[in-house]
Parts: C-alpha cells; structure tokens; sequence
C-alpha cells in the first residue's frame, strides 16, 4: 500500500490510547526487504521451525496485505528466503513481519517487498506441514489479529484493529 505514513506521526496521535487497540512491537525487528515502509491488513501464520504455511500464503494473492508470522522468536532456522521473499512480492504482498528468522539476505534485500524479521540464519526448516493461519497470535509479546492494520517504517513497526491513515 502507497499511502505515506509515519510511525512516529502515528505514535504522537495515539500516544494517549487507553483501550490497547494501538499497539507498538519492541523495536527488535530486522529490515531485510527492498521496501523500506509498507502497511497494510494483517493476515497471520503460527508455525514453529517449518514454513510451510509461509510458503503457502507468500505463494497465494497478496493484495497489498502483511504477512505476520508468530515464529516462537526462533534463531534456529529460517521462516524465509529468497525464493519466498520473491513469491511475496511477485504476488503482491505489501510486506512480511517474522518473529523468527530469514535466510538469502542479498537476495531478500533485491525484493520489492517490505520484510522484517529477529535476525538471519542460514539454516533452512524442516516441512512438517505444521501451523496454523487466521488466528490471533503473539509477537514479541503483543497480540497480532488477523484484519489488524500494520504500520513498519524506519522508526517502528505498529498494529491498530482500524487503518489510521
């Protein structure tokens, strides 16, 4: 999604909230994308050490939305690559969020697509066919729903029931 946004603008309108709908993620996340800010609906996927649901989802229409991937804060292997980040941006994927890890960061960096993650890890999961999608989970220790919008840019990464901008 095109629409310019400022996380810290964002931070600044909605410093007050009280009802925790506007939440911030720790500032612990990675950019590994070409695009450096993105923002759109959430779709999510819970897996542990196998991608295969990421695959399935990067592999499917995008239309502009956010993946978000509780990976369990994994270092032990990597949720994305190369190959995956390029199907995220050829299927119009607005951006990736990993609580967990990525792999081919050359590549990923080549992308046109936004991708934050924990941290790089050249080793790949094992396809279990584990995880599920379409359901609220934790990252890093905030609630992520599915239809949630998500804002990343340089400064941070926010999360609002609502689109704020």
């Amino acid at each position: 999604m095109s629409t310019l946004f400022a996380t810290c603008d964002l931070c600044d309108d909605f410093k007050n909230d009280s009802s925790g709908d506007f939440r911030v993620l720790p500032p612990v996340f990675h950019d590994f994308g070409a695009v450096r800010a993105f923002c759109g609906p959430v779709v999510t996927v819970k897996c542990f050490e196998d991608n295969s649901l990421v695959k399935a989802m990067v592999d499917s229409a995008g239309e502009g939305r956010v993946l978000v991937v509780d990976g369990g804060g994994s270092l032990r292997r990597a949720l994305l690559g190369g190959n995956l980040g390029a199907a995220a941006a050829r299927n119009g994927w607005a951006g990736v969020v990993i609580d967990g890890c990525v792999r081919d960061v050359a590549e990923l960096a080549t992308h046109q697509v936004g991708i934050r993650a924990l941290a790089s890890m050249p080793l790949p999961t094992e396809k279990r066919n584990e995880g599920q999608r379409d359901v609220a989970v934790q990252v890093q220790g905030v609630w992520v729903r599915p239809g949630d919008w998500l804002y990343a840019d340089a400064d941070g990464i926010v999360v609002s029931p609502k689109p704020l901008v």
